[in-house]
């Protein structure tokens, strides 16, 4: 009996023993980019996660938290994730904005050069109308721009946060390089004027006057990187 039990559990034990040894070992390129595959699904989770968390106290109605973590919400939000519920309830704009730019150029003699007034807004409106698929930089990139820089800074200008300074250097750049782009020679300071009209209403025109500008509102001379040769 004790023979037949040890014949039996024999060729058994064999058997485990060799599937087992038969198993191959994962190589250690391969558990190196298990690992790193694992770290990367691991990251985005958490990166996942935070982006969550801080767009929800963005948007949910002021808080302890939300006051006390301001500045780290705002960081991560503007300018790339900031959220609107315009989709939801539209504000039809009742007035059209024409942004003006000039620019100046100090020589080695101390002369300021001034170069007329020429229209960005032209420049995007013209880019957008016979186009079937304009591009978002032409059609929103300079409207946000200016939003930004209303919002915050108010009615004057003058930046009093971090953000309304982030929001100045970004209207300038935009400003800059499109005026580099339409004219030759050197500047390294520019200008904005915006002339608000309002939206005349549909039906028959009375007369002929064109409409009377609601703001015309001159910003201050900004110094920007050199542009030109």
């Amino acid at each position: 009996m004790d023979e037949i039990q040890q014949s039996d559990s024999g060729p058994a034990t064999r058997e485990c023993s060799d599937a087992m040894a038969a198993t191959p070992a994962l190589p250690r390129g391969g558990r190196v980019l298990k690992a790193g595959l694992c770290t990367a699904v691991a990251l985005c989770l958490a990166a996942s996660f935070v982006h969550v968390i801080l767009v929800f106290l963005h948007v949910a109605p002021a808080n302890t938290v939300s006051k006390r973590y301001s500045p780290l919400i705002n960081a991560w939000v503007y300018p790339f994730f900031e959220q609107n519920w315009r989709l939801f309830a539209p504000d039809p704009e009742s007035v059209n904005r024409q942004i003006l730019a000039r620019t100046a150029h100090t020589g080695s003699s101390g002369s300021v050069r001034v170069s007329p007034w020429f229209d960005l807004t032209a420049v995007d409106r013209s880019a957008v109308v016979h186009d079937p698929f304009p591009s978002h930089t032409a059609q929103n990139m300079l409207r946000r721009a200016w939003a930004g820089y209303v919002d915050s800074h108010g009615g004057d200008d003058k930046a009093r946060t971090e953000r309304a300074l982030m929001m100045q250097k970004y209207l300038s750049n935009i400003a800059a390089d499109r005026a580099a782009a339409r004219q030759d020679g050197t500047f390294d300071f520019i200008q904005l004027r915006v002339v608000t009209l309002p939206i005349p209403v549909p039906g028959p025109a009375v007369g002929n006057r064109p409409p009377t500008p609601v703001e015309n509102r001159l910003l201050p001379w900004w110094k920007v990187t050199r542009h030109g040769k």
